[in-house]
Formats: C-alpha cells, structure tokens, sequence
C-alpha cells in the first residue's frame, strides 16, 4: 500500500476515534474526555498486514478516582475500533493536563453548568 493510502486510512480511524472519544464521559465532569483535552496523541504504523495504533492520554490528576474507568473506556474504544488490530494506551502526567487543554465547546459546557470555576 502507497504511503499516501497508508495515511488516509489513518486519517478515517483517527475521525472515527475521535468521535468515540466524545462519547465517554468523565462522571465528575459534563464534558468528554475528548474536548477536555485529554487525549494528547493518537499515532500509527504498519505492523505488517496490521494497523497498530498507540494513544496517549492524561487525567486531571494522578489521583484521579475515575482513572481505572476511563482508561478501560478509552482501551475498549481503541480495541474495537474497525481498521486497528494491536493497540495501546499510553496514561501520561507529562505535560500535565491544564485548564487551557479544554476546546472552546467544554468551556461554554463548563461555564453554563457552574462547573467553570477553575478557569
């Protein structure tokens, strides 16, 4: 498969991630780990006939109560994802996750809900 092709097809599954992404929720917060800037890289590469994809995510903190849940969320979504056949999360505190990660659409989230009050 040409380079080009290659990219492409990384392209649609990392579209079609995305999308997964904005349907988990962390509980404690009304916006999806996508727009809450959790998600900080989405790579791949050719594993001979497979599509390996590696992704590295964050938390608001180490001590997060719902790590477990949203890295199992986040796994599941990866694993399953049509086109990826061996993959891996990758939970990262470096950089550490900021207010300024949030997308300008968790922030009106945030602000209309009262949640906003720590940017």
């Amino acid at each position: 498969m040409s380079e080009e092709k290659l990219s492409a097809e990384f392209e649609k599954i990392k579209d079609r991630l995305i999308e997964d992404f904005k349907n988990i929720y962390d509980p404690e917060i009304p916006v999806n780990i996508y727009d809450l800037g959790f998600i900080y890289d989405i790579r791949f590469e050719k594993h001979g006939n497979n599509n390996y994809c590696e992704v590295d995510m964050t938390l608001t903190s180490p001590t997060c109560s719902m790590a477990d849940t949203l890295v199992d969320q986040i796994t599941y979504a990866v694993k399953t994802a049509e086109g990826v056949h061996e993959s891996k999360v990758n939970v990262v505190f470096d950089p550490a996750w900021s207010p300024e990660l949030l997308s300008e659409d968790a922030k009106e989230i945030m602000s209309a809900s009262g949640a906003a009050m720590f940017f």
